[in-house]
């Protein structure tokens, strides 16, 4: 019987130590080429988004953008325009930022990437009269990609 349980508790080990896979390292997601590709691309957008660089922002947004905002009402859609618009005006507002992604899964379905990840943010806001004060958005959020050429655009979730 102690032969069958160490043999029992060896081929279990074994089997653990065999099928984990790894980890690209401080994310959730498995180490391949295409999840490491698409983790350098979300992190381009990342820096952009930390020194504020709206032309990089705006050039890493696929030509037919649109985010619905995770609700069904069209009222808070965001297309190309709007987010340009948006980004825009943030730049100005906006004096300083920390912007962190922890990155959860990566799923790849045909010429789409869905990105799922958790970020925070803290943004140093400008007031009327000199002022300032900071502001921390800690969120999950699906980005959505699509590739192009040997790259990557952003279809949602800027």
């Amino acid at each position: 019987m102690t032969k069958l349980a160490v043999f029992l508790l060896l081929a279990a080990s074994a089997l653990s130590s065999g099928c984990a896979a790894t980890m690209i390292p401080n994310t959730d997601v498995e180490d391949t080429a295409e999840n490491r590709d698409v983790i350098v691309f979300v992190e381009s957008y990342r820096h952009a988004v930390e020194t504020r660089d709206v032309g990089k922002l705006l050039a890493l947004a696929a030509p037919d953008y649109l985010d619905h905002n995770g609700t069904v009402t069209g009222s808070d859609d965001v297309d190309l325009e709007t987010l340009r618009t948006k980004i825009t005006a943030l730049h100005s507002a906006i004096e300083d930022v920390r912007f962190e992604i922890r990155y959860r899964r990566v799923t790849l379905r045909g010429d789409r990437v869905y990105v799922d990840l958790t970020y925070t943010g803290s943004f140093r806001i400008g007031e009327m009269g000199g002022g300032h004060h900071w502001s921390r958005r800690l969120s999950d959020q699906r980005m959505v990609l699509v590739r192009k050429d040997a790259g990557f655009l952003i279809l949602s979730g800027m």
